[in-house]
């Protein structure tokens, strides 16, 4: 039974019983079993209860309808090690909120969501189900971890990604640190039409240049079982967590390689190539936030220039690689579509597609290689 079921029940058997305000009533008690607050309960209405808490929900209501006490009057009788549970779910709380103030006053962005992941990774729970483990006393070892760990996050502004280790791109995991740029959510529109333009064909071969974590090249493979790909970088940190993150999402029909862009590919029949290359001009680096300044891999993030030497190298050389028919998407800054679209062009692919993100920019712009 769901928690929402649960909460409906009670509440009957306590109206059987006469008991005014059963609906109250039956609140405090699953609120009380699930160590949550009450107002609390309904986030969480689907979830489903364990048999242990079933039970408990169920002894309940028999002592309060054998003696016709309250669920307050009953609490009264707890034993020591249930008096236990509640005090450590009230100074597990507590030690969150001060957290989140702590963030907060260090300037976080988001204090409460990289707090709340914080405790979970240390932990280890899922942010979901973070509070329901709020009943457990945190040993001290924990307490000491969490409180380097936001020390880092506050005061040294290490991006969240990389303490947690680990950060979701289209619903896979992906082992980040600072030799690999954090996946972002754009990136993820890149990956969506890419896969649209990959889904009618036959064991397509996909070039993805600048692989970083493999977030694009892994997603696509695994999205597209029946394409080859190759991911490439010239960083060979890079390409060691990207091999990670390819065992660790168990994709087989990837392979990765060092290459300068192309300078080590040797087929010329892709069916896409796509990249996301570093795109952000120096100037513009140089007043990013601290995170990802400081933190962030440089060579990932800005071609040391005015951003746009990748779009232009890989639009004059993608047409040696690519076969009649074949596409080239990139990812593009906020800026940058008109020119990237012109560079394109200009070495004879037809612009195709340009697609905004989900602040309406526009960021990916596609091309098509037409016959010669």
């Amino acid at each position: 039974m769901k928690l929402l079921d649960i909460l409906n029940f009670s509440e009957e058997y306590l109206k059987k019983y006469s008991f005014s305000k059963s609906r109250l009533e039956s609140q405090k008690i699953v609120a009380h079993v699930l160590k949550l607050d009450r107002i609390s309960l309904y986030v969480y209405s689907d979830m489903e209860l364990s048999l242990d808490q079933k039970e408990k929900v169920k002894n309940f209501l028999k002592e309060m309808a054998r003696k016709r006490l309250s669920f307050d009057e009953i609490l009264k009788t707890i034993t020591p090690e249930e008096k236990d549970t509640i005090s450590y779910q009230d100074e597990n709380r507590e030690l969150l909120n001060k957290s989140i103030e702590y963030l907060k006053t260090n300037g976080v962005n988001d204090a409460r969501l990289d707090a709340e992941y914080i405790f979970a990774h240390i932990l280890g729970v899922t942010r979901g189900t973070l509070t329901l483990n709020f009943h457990k006393k945190i040993s001290e070892e924990d307490r000491i971890k969490i409180k380097d760990t936001l020390i880092q996050r506050a005061k040294n502004k290490r991006p969240l990604q990389y303490l947690i280790g680990e950060w979701e791109f289209y619903g896979y995991p992906f082992k980040v640190d600072e030799r690999v740029l954090i996946p972002r959510p754009d990136t993820e529109i890149l990956v969506e039409q890419c896969k649209f333009l990959l889904q009618d064909m036959e064991n397509p071969k996909v070039l993805d240049i600048g692989t970083g974590s493999g977030a694009i090249a892994i997603t696509l493979a695994k999205e597209v079982p029946t394409s080859s790909v190759l991911g490439l970088d010239i960083s060979s940190d890079a390409l060691e967590v990207a091999k990670i993150n390819r065992e660790l999402n168990n994709v087989s029909n990837l392979k990765l390689q060092k290459s300068d862009i192309f300078s080590s590919v040797k087929d010329k029949d892709y069916s896409l190539i796509v990249s996301n290359p570093p795109y952000i001009p120096q100037t513009e680096y140089e007043t990013l936030q601290p995170e990802v300044r400081i933190h962030e891999p440089a060579g990932a993030l800005t071609d040391k220039g005015d951003g746009y030497y990748f779009y232009k190298t890989i639009s004059k050389e993608a047409k040696n690689y690519l076969k009649v028919g074949g596409y080239l998407a990139f990812e593009v800054g906020y800026n940058q579509a008109d020119k990237v679209q012109g560079f394109m062009e200009e070495n004879g692919f037809v612009i195709v597609a340009r697609v905004c993100d989900y602040g309406g920019i526009e960021r990916v712009v596609i091309g098509r290689k037409n016959g010669e």
